[in-house]
Formats: C-alpha cells, sequence, structure tokens
C-alpha cells in the first residue's frame, strides 16, 4: 500500500531509527494515520548503525525532526544521549520514542501502554495469578514492567533459552520495582509444561514464530495450555502465530501483537502531534497489509 503526501516548507518530520529498519511497518501506520487526520507530517525509516547513533541524533536535532521512533538494536543505548527520559522508560532501561522540544530529546516506552490496553480487559482476571513471560529481551522488560505497575499479579515465571539472563532480570526487577515474586526456567518444553499449565496468562515476547520462521513455537505440547487461559503473542506477522493455534485448539483465550503494534504506535502519535490515532481504521488497515501475505517480520516498531 503506497500513500501520496505533499510536501511544504511546513511538514513536520517524524522517523524511525534502527538498523535494519527496511521491514519495519511504522512508516506505514503513521504516514496512513497522518493522511487520514489531514496532518501536516511524514514518518521515514532511517538506518542508524549502534556506532552511528549519537552522530545521528545530533543531526536529527539540527535538522529540526520533530520525533522519532527507535526500534532493535538501539533501544538500550538512546538514553545516554536523551536529556530526559519518562519513569517507564528509566525503569525499563528501553526507549522507543523521542521527541525533540526546541533541540531538547525527551525518551518514552510506549510499548507498555501497547501491552496494558492488550491485556486491560483482563485486569480482575489476572489478580492474584500466577503470569509466564516467554523471552528475556526489550519485549519482555515492558511486559514485565507492565504487568507490575498495572496487574496485582501473585508471580511472574521468565522463561528464557538462557537461565542467567532471566535470572539477571528477574534480579534487576527486584531492585528496581521491588518486586520479589519471580521464579526463572530455562526453555526445555519439557520441563515447562507445568509451569505453562499454572499460569492464567502466558506472554511471548520473544520473537519465536516471527516470519520469516512461522513453523517455530516456545513449546508444540498441547498440554501446557487449557480453557481457562490467556495467552498473548507479542508476533504480530503471522498474526496468528503457531503457539496462539495451539493455545487455541485447548480453548485458551487468544491476542495476537497487532492490538499491541497499534496501540504503542498511537501513544507515540499522540505524543508527537497532540492528537489521538484513528486506531480503528489503522487497525483495520494494518490487517488488510498482513493478511496479503507482505514480509514484514520487524516486531518491536
Amino acid at each position: 500500500m503506497q500513500s501520496k503526501f505533499n510536501f511544504d516548507s511546513n511538514t513536520n518530520i517524524i522517523g524511525i531509527i534502527g538498523h535494519p529498519i527496511k521491514q519495519s511497518l511504522s512508516p506505514l501506520m503513521h504516514n496512513s494515520s497522518f493522511r487520514i487526520a489531514n496532518l501536516n507530517y511524514i514518518y521515514l525509516p532511517f538506518s542508524v548503525p549502534a556506532e552511528n547513533l549519537k552522530d545521528a541524533l545530533t543531526g536529527m536535532t539540527a535538522l529540526g525532526i520533530k520525533g522519532f521512533n527507535i526500534t532493535i538494536p538501539l533501544k538500550e543505548k538512546i538514553a545516554q544521549y536523551l536529556h530526559n527520559v519518562s519513569e517507564e522508560a528509566g525503569v525499563i532501561g528501553a526507549v522507543n520514542t523521542v521527541v525533540n522540544e526546541n533541540g531538547q530529546l525527551y525518551g518514552h516506552n510506549t510499548d507498555v501502554h501497547g501491552i496494558v490496553e492488550s491485556l486491560i480487559s483482563y485486569k480482575h482476571q489476572l489478580e492474584g495469578e500466577a503470569v509466564t513471560v516467554i523471552g528475556a529481551g526489550g519485549a519482555a522488560r515492558s511486559c514485565i514492567y507492565a504487568l507490575i505497575r498495572n496487574f496485582k499479579v501473585r508471580q511472574i515465571n521468565i522463561i528464557n533459552r538462557t537461565s542467567q539472563i532471566a535470572e539477571s532480570l528477574k534480579e534487576y526487577f527486584d531492585a528496581k520495582m521491588h518486586f520479589k515474586k519471580f521464579k526463572t526456567f530455562e526453555l526445555i518444553p519439557p520441563d515447562i509444561v507445568s509451569v505453562l499449565n499454572e499460569s492464567k496468562l502466558i506472554i511471548n515476547s520473544s520473537s519465536l514464530g516471527m516470519f520469516p520462521s512461522p513453523d517455530d513455537s516456545a513449546t508444540t505440547i498441547e498440554e501446557s495450555f487449557h480453557d481457562q487461559q490467556i495467552v498473548f503473542d507479542v508476533v504480530y506477522n503471522p498474526m496468528i502465530t503457531k503457539l496462539l493455534k495451539i493455545a487455541k485448539s485447548r480453548g485458551a483465550t487468544t491476542i495476537n501483537g497487532l492490538k499491541m503494534f497499534v496501540e504503542q504506535g498511537a501513544k507515540s502519535y499522540e505524543i508527537w502531534t497532540g492528537e489521538k490515532m484513528p486506531t480503528d481504521e489503522i487497525f483495520t488497515i494494518l490487517q488488510k497489509y498482513l493478511k496479503e501475505d507482505h514480509d514484514i517480520f520487524d516486531i518491536s516498531n
């Protein structure tokens, strides 16, 4: 889907920086939003390797670029170059949205908003329950923060291929948010069946199952799931991952990553423009685009 724009000297430039960047779905989402709302903005992708980050920020500030998203591998590296970061970005240790206010760069983490909006209708069901997060990267950090801050869960299990990384994440949030009810496990499918089965909510925050490897899944053991569970996959391409297919076949409530992606984008959009994103229209546009089997595989922005 191509968008047509009219540019003038008052056009506000928004961007996304990361490396690689060409597969990001954010330009389609935001440019469609600007067009629908008739705002004089354009959203552009900029490929920025980590070693060029500082220079890129200097250039973007000098050019008066109004704001930008940050994706891999820069989310955890950018905070040191910003004038200030929001509370959630500071605690999580990752920034995905920056706004330029008169040459001052302010960082935010809108992934948390996307996660909360995806799960908020299940808030009462999650109170006092054990939940499991698969993965220990930036998305896992945002998920754990959102769960601690917004949902009264009893326990958070962290499952990761490397148990040491899961353990370090546990210690990090114990220190940062004084949440001590963690358990960590290595991603060994036969050994994690009971952990998953006893979890009210399971979140896949990893890239397992993402295009171009849709046959991957954290587990293929059907007994991991049951009809009283909620299973949330942050991957949005494919929209129904193998993990979600298996969970749904067992009667679990399933949530794909597209709502999270749209909602985190909507929060960034609001930070930059002061306006609400037309999320219903954008969700429809992105659903249609993904159903046409475009090769999109950036899950973070």
